[in-house]
């Protein structure tokens, strides 16, 4: 019982360590950027070891990586954005405005969290061609999701039927897109429920009948 114990404390507090490297990778990275921040300039702010962010991560671009994929999600957990609750219960809406709300409401808490790092990725990924690697070219898995959504929406009582589910699709990706977010709430200084409203607004009177 107490190995048991023992193994459960030290996975705790392994996990407690990489949340810390992890928040002081993300205000690093944001306020010097990508490639100004060295590892050790992480390691003192998250109070470790530099060998303990080897040693978790691999390297600083892993880091980052994992820091985006966290940052997503919004917890360290191995669940899929399709697999989380909230996209769930907006799909299973038995409307096609009832689900249109809830998936405004729910990409607006991904959002919320992943426009702080966005250009600081983007202005990694265009000067390192070894993080722009990391997420190769092909299919966005933002579209892959937003296409899902589409197709469940567009089959909804609620849905204009004169709308084709790859058009639906792209309006989506469109508006619940990072790069609009970041003009309308942190340049323009719109709260977040405003911009969720006037999403809202804007996707009913283009997927919706009324």
């Amino acid at each position: 019982m107490s190995d048991v114990k023992g193994s459960g404390l030290r996975s705790q507090k392994a996990r407690q360590t990489r949340q810390r490297i992890l928040e002081a990778a993300r205000e690093l990275f944001v306020e010097r950027g990508y490639g100004a921040t060295n590892l050790q300039d992480v390691a003192t702010a998250a109070q470790v070891a530099v060998q303990t962010i080897y040693f978790s991560f691999g390297n600083k671009r892993t880091l980052l990586k994992e820091l985006v994929d966290v940052t997503v999600a919004g917890d360290d957990e191995p669940v899929a954005t399709m697999d989380r609750p909230w996209f769930r219960a907006a799909m299973a809406a038995e409307t096609a405005q009832e689900q249109l709300r809830a998936h405004v409401h729910g990409s607006a808490a991904v959002l919320d969290r992943v426009a702080p790092i966005m250009r600081m990725l983007q202005a990694a990924a265009a000067t390192d061609a070894e993080v722009a690697a990391i997420w190769p070219q092909g299919v966005d898995p933002r579209y892959v999701v937003q296409e899902a959504a589409a197709k469940a929406l567009m089959a909804k009582p609620g849905a204009r039927t004169d709308v084709p589910v790859p058009q639906a699709a792209d309006v989506l990706y469109a508006l619940l897109g990072p790069e609009l977010y970041l003009v309308l709430v942190r340049e323009r200084g719109w709260s977040p429920q405003r911009w969720t409203e006037w999403t809202c607004a804007n996707l009913r009177a283009q997927l919706c009948v009324n």
